[in-house]
């Protein structure tokens, strides 16, 4: 009986043989209807996701020309950057360096021939006649003008008279800035300031110092900022007529009645030397950087150079009556005036005038009787062909100095009525001012009741042409 339930289990247990098949049969069907599906399902998503990759991709490829690179080729990129960058940085700088060669060696060229005494810049053919309606009349002294002198800033005028008194303006406004009152004769002691008439001034090239020169024989030395009283300086024996401070330094020469030179140190509140050689009182004196003066005798009708450091002078003969003013053009040529009524340009090396105009600014009596007029001051524009004269027939002359300082031309009259006894130009040339008075500086010869005491700022306009400059 167990035999026959073990039997029945064991053949229960195993599977009959068509089952089998019909199973296997049936799962063959499943399995490939399901690898079937399985395998279009596969098909249809690859495509779809073909279909949907492909501007996937293209987008990424492109995203990836334009923004991904390698490490080495950002660098390579950076590097040309900074080199083009390097090379238009290198250029600019080789154009200025070239452009600022040229202006240094300009420059240079300049300075040498400036140091020789033959530098000429040719600009009197630009200059244009100024509107009368343009030029400027400041008043402010109650006699005559004698002399000024303009700062190297150009921004003020120092203004003296035969009041005593020294004014100074600004160019701009016109206005008077400041008044050094005159003192009454006898008052020395006690008033700070000038009691006799003052005849020259002078300001030194930084503007640190003012130099006034009177007939009491005295030296007066100020500060310009302030008008403040710094020094005063005694030694000559009679009326000093001429000061000039030697350009870049504190020496200042001054010339006198008594025919002497006097040399001192202002910054040194001393006095240096003394020069003779003069046979008639001085009437004027200039200088410049080198350690030499120039000085107008007055009637023993000599020019005379004066060379400090060999202490030697030379002496120039040429005008027919008294020498009365004279002013540098450059280191080596100078131009003066006299009462004969003309004006003559000079260089160091002829004892003669390079070039004479006699009568320049015409003359005045009855006839057959004539006198010119006298010329009572000349200035000129340092290292150019620009002179100007001044008399008292109603008129400023500027005049053009011919090529090497030969020949001189008249360029323009400016209206001038009064004594025009000084005459300066700003450093830039853009102004000239005039000091003007009823009566001439020296002397009381004659009296113009019309004119005006006063300074005369004129303006000088230049047309748009480059400057030339010719040794």
């Amino acid at each position: 009986m167990s035999s026959f339930f073990i039997k029945k289990k064991v053949i229960s247990s195993a599977p009959n043989k068509g089952d089998l098949k019909r199973k296997s049969n049936a799962d063959d069907g499943k399995g490939r209807s399901k690898k079937f599906s399985k395998r279009m399902d596969e098909e249809i998503s690859s495509d779809s996701e073909n279909e949907s990759a492909e501007p996937n991709r293209k987008q990424q490829e492109n995203e990836d020309d334009e923004i991904e690179e390698t490490p080495q080729e950002k660098k390579l990129r950076l590097a040309k950057l900074y080199l083009e960058q390097l090379r238009e940085e290198e250029d600019t700088k080789a154009e200025q360096e070239s452009f600022e060669a040229d202006l240094i060696s300009g420059r240079l060229q300049e300075d040498v021939l400036e140091q020789k005494g033959k530098l000429q810049r040719l600009i009197a053919k630009e200059l244009i006649a100024p509107d009368p309606a343009e030029i400027r009349l400041l008043r402010g002294h109650k006699l005559p003008v004698t002399c000024l002198v303009i700062t190297p800033d150009e921004k003020y005028i120092f203004s003296a008279s035969k009041d005593c008194s020294i004014i100074k303006w600004e160019v701009e406004s016109g206005k008077k800035v400041q008044k050094i009152a005159g003192g009454r004769k006898g008052t020395e002691a006690r008033h700070v300031g000038h009691t006799a008439h003052v005849l020259c001034m002078a300001i030194s090239s930084d503007g640190k110092y003012l130099a006034s020169g009177d007939m009491n024989r005295l030296i007066m030395i100020w500060d310009p900022m302030t008008c403040k009283h710094l020094y005063k300086f005694k030694g000559h024996r009679d009326a000093v007529s001429g000061l000039a401070f030697r350009r870049g330094t504190y020496t200042l020469y001054s010339a006198s009645h008594d025919r002497s030179i006097k040399v001192w140190s202002v910054d040194e509140n001393a006095y240096v030397e003394t020069l003779f050689g003069h046979q008639d009182m001085i009437t004027g004196l200039d200088c410049l950087s080198r350690e030499r003066c120039v000085t107008a005798g007055g009637r023993d009708r000599t020019v005379r150079v004066w060379k400090i450091a060999e202490e030697s002078q030379l002496v120039f003969h040429g005008h027919e009556g008294s020498i009365d003013c004279i002013q540098l053009i450059n280191e080596e040529h100078m131009v003066t005036g006299g009462d004969d009524g003309s004006i003559s340009i000079w260089t160091v090396n002829k004892k003669k005038p390079v070039s004479t105009v006699k009568q320049a600014h015409g003359s005045h009596g009855n006839k057959g009787l004539e006198q010119p007029y006298w010329v009572s001051s000349v200035a000129a524009l340092h290292n150019s062909d620009i002179v100007a004269s001044g008399s008292h027939n109603s008129a400023v002359q500027l005049w053009k100095c011919g090529q090497g300082f030969r020949g001189l031309e008249p360029l323009f009259s400016v209206p001038m009525t009064g004594f025009v006894n000084s005459l300066k130009f700003s450093n830039s040339g853009k102004f000239l001012v005039a000091g003007v008075g009823q009566e001439h500086r020296l002397g009381r010869w004659w009296r113009i009741k019309e004119a005006r005491n006063g300074i005369y700022i004129i303006p000088l306009k230049r047309q748009a042409q480059e400057q030339e400059v010719v040794q």
